[in-house]
């Protein structure tokens, strides 16, 4: 009788690979392919290059009329504010010394202007000077930039209290006329100064309290006007003189105020307005006439525009991910990978996490380089770049290496969704790409349509680039054509992965129900 034999039974059963070993596989097939590492090398040369080239090739400066009618150029400045930020400090001040603490009182019965502007502006004003004189005596002048506290009427915004730039408080409503005017106060004590407005000079409200660290014992206190120029530049016809002028009576100083008033342009270039700014004494007070703005600068340069050239390395981000699936389906070595693991979805996952990671090392390095050679360029060039803390310069530098990541994860997703080259990176490119420059470029497009392509798109994300807040107080251009993004930062990359997700998500459910 035939001895039975029986079956072989390894002692090691075969286990699941895991998500480690799925990782290392896909890494290895990354940095083995010469292809793919001169593509990730291609990530940080596109982004520094392009950006370096950009900001070497943008000029700033200003055109004025000079003394024979022609323009005459001059170099961009911008004065820095108490907080840091870059500021617009032009007015006409109408001013005497205050030394230590004081107050002053003023009636304003009209504000007029040339372009009527909701910001125009007429008011009181205690403002710091600043550093010292060149033979080492301290400096008895306001200038550019110094802290300050004001009260102001507006032209349609009531009675404001405004500090320091950024600083802004609401007080009395309404427009300002002779049949109702503003009672406006500041009170100076040490560094604290307190603001009041009233209807008739005998019933006062406080507006604010504001502590300006480091105020000087000698300060300028008096009065002002300016307007900022309309959004649109095309509203100032030609030789317009764009001015304020404010009207006002029952001026009173309190405290150790000396001197005769004074009138001074403060700050900014010559140019439109300049000619008609001033002031005249009246029988019962003064009237000012100014022009420029006492408030943040939001036109200029950031170190965004360090980074413009994040288009052409995220293109070469989108082409490595995509390819990264789809030549393994060109080559027919997918079914490969597949059977070599339990899972499609975690062969997806392993792939776009390497892809990723990768993408983000390379871009990283990208943004790393950019930024200082594009700032040193940009200022070499006569450009003002804001400054910013270094928190937020961190989350901008990072923030867009993790955008170019994850949209290289997005193209993974594409490969899978495809299978064919062309058709992943054409819509990847179309889906991220075109959204942006629709919404940023094109001028034909209602800003309402640009406003939402940058809420829905995976757009949305370079909000990680936005430094300047959009600030209440000031007539600025906030919308997508100022390179102003509608979500906050976070918001808008939680929109790219959410993007990435959807994508993920269906790319999985397609290769389970495909043949490989």
């Amino acid at each position: 009788m035939a001895a039975t034999i029986a079956p072989y039974r390894p002692r090691v059963q075969p286990r699941r690979a895991g998500f480690a070993q799925l990782l290392h596989a896909e890494w290895t097939k990354l940095r083995t392919v010469r292809g793919w590492i001169i593509g990730l090398l291609l990530v940080p040369v596109m982004t520094a290059g392009f950006g370096t080239l950009i900001s070497s090739g943008s000029e700033c400066g200003y055109m004025y009329p000079g003394a024979n009618g022609q323009l005459v150029s001059g170099p961009c400045s911008a004065p820095v504010g108490p907080g840091g930020e870059v500021v617009q400090d032009q007015f006409y001040f109408v001013h005497q010394a205050l030394a230590g603490n004081g107050s002053i009182t003023a009636r304003v019965t009209s504000l007029t202007s040339s372009n009527p502007q909701p910001w125009a502006k007429a008011g009181i004003i205690v403002k710091a000077a600043a550093g010292a004189r060149g033979d080492g005596s301290p400096r008895s002048e306001a200038v550019p930039g110094s802290a300050y506290a004001a009260m102001l009427v507006t032209g349609s915004h009531g009675v404001r209290m405004q500090w320091n730039f950024t600083g802004d408080t609401a007080g009395l409503p309404g427009d300002v006329s002779a049949a109702s005017p503003r009672w406006l106060r500041l009170v100076r004590s040490g560094d604290t100064v307190t603001g009041y407005d009233s209807a008739d000079g005998s019933h006062w409200t406080r507006v604010g309290t504001v502590s300006l660290a480091g105020f000087p014992a000698t300060a300028q206190i008096g009065l002002l006007a300016t307007i900022p120029p309309p959004r649109d530049q095309g509203h100032i016809a030609a030789g317009q003189e764009l001015t304020a002028t404010g009207t006002f009576d029952h001026v009173g100083v309190a405290g150790a105020a000396g001197g005769s008033w004074q009138g001074t342009g403060l700050g900014g270039p010559p140019g439109p307005g300049k000619n008609a700014d001033g002031f005249q004494r009246t029988a019962t007070g003064f009237t000012v006439t100014g022009n420029g703005d006492i408030a943040p600068d939001v036109g200029e340069k950031t170190i965004s525009d360090t980074l413009d050239g994040l288009f052409a390395g995220l293109i070469v981000a989108i082409v490595i991910g995509a390819m990264f699936v789809t030549a393994e389906y060109r080559r027919g070595l997918i079914r490969v990978t597949l059977a070599a693991s339990q899972g499609r979805g975690r062969v997806l996952a392993a792939k776009a996490i390497v892809v990723g990671l990768a993408t983000f090392v390379a871009a990283l390095a990208g943004c790393v380089i950019s930024v200082p050679i594009g700032e040193h360029l940009l200022r070499s060039h006569g450009n003002v770049v804001d400054p910013v803390p270094a928190l937020t310069w961190l989350r901008v530098v990072a923030g867009t290496a993790a955008v170019i990541a994850v949209i290289a994860m997005l193209a993974v997703a594409f490969g899978a969704i495809f299978r064919r080259g062309a058709g992943a990176v054409t819509s990847a490119i179309v889906i991220v790409v075109v959204p942006w420059f629709l919404a940023v470029s094109s001028p034909a497009l209602p800003v309402t349509v640009s406003d939402w392509l940058l809420r829905v798109s995976p757009s949305a994300a370079l909000a990680i680039q936005q430094t300047i807040p959009q600030y209440p107080q000031v007539a600025g251009d906030y919308g997508p054509n100022g390179g102003f993004y509608p979500l906050v930062p976070l918001a808008g990359f939680a929109v790219l992965c959410a993007w990435v997700a959807a994508a993920l998500w269906l790319a999985v459910r397609l290769l389970r129900r495909r043949d490989a």
